[in-house]
């Protein structure tokens, strides 16, 4: 029982410095902090649909494929975490929470500090920030790779559509912040933690 209301604290405080470091600071200047969040803020800027509910309809297909590889506690988490993600997403844009941004690599910088923080959390706890994510792990698991790399590639097309809708520059500041991010997830993915294992090698659905 304590375990599992330390997972769920853990997956709760990783989901929600995943949604701040999107809404305060990657956000405000169109820059994805993944393949996720780049169609999110597609669909945003093509149909104007608020970014929170944008980033939940484009986690809905991954997670289906979800359910059957990684089976149900694992995708309910992710569900958990994407609708945690969403929501905090959801408040923080409002312009009562507005921010004044002083430079946007200062932005990059913490927006993909605490992303990666986010994420790592989330890896490490059985669930994931959903989108290309499960693919990524997919592939890590099935590969060995580690997973920070792989959603790299996987993300960088998505950037490059992004790029050319909105902002070219957005693939110069998107590939900073999936390098920084997918470092700090690798890094917490790979910490050694005795006490409470949360995340084991044998975590995908067998």
């Amino acid at each position: 029982m304590k375990k599992t209301i330390l997972i769920y604290s853990f997956l709760l405080i990783g989901a929600i410095l995943q949604g701040m470091a999107m809404a305060i600071f990657l956000f405000p200047h169109s820059i994805p902090s993944g393949g996720a969040a780049g169609i999110a803020i597609l669909v945003n800027h093509w149909f104007h649909l608020p970014l929170g509910f944008s980033l939940w309809l484009s986690n809905v297909v991954f997670l289906v494929f979800a359910l059957k590889y990684f089976g149900y506690t694992w995708t309910f988490r992710t569900i958990l975490a994407v609708a945690t993600t969403s929501t905090t997403v959801t408040l923080l844009s409002n312009d009562f929470f507005a921010i004044p941004h002083t430079h946007i690599i200062l932005d990059i910088m913490a927006g993909s500090m605490f992303f990666g923080i986010g994420v790592g959390i989330l890896i490490r706890t059985g669930a994931s920030s959903g989108g290309m994510v499960i693919p990524a792990l997919m592939i890590a698991t099935y590969k060995n790779w580690s997973p920070g790399k792989v959603m790299m590639g996987i993300n960088l097309l998505i950037f490059l559509l992004t790029a050319l809708v909105i902002d070219f520059k957005i693939v110069f500041y998107a590939i900073i912040c999936q390098f920084i991010s997918t470092n700090v997830i690798d890094l917490i993915y790979q910490l050694k933690i005795y006490s409470t294992t949360l995340l084991t090698p044998s975590w995908r659905k067998k």
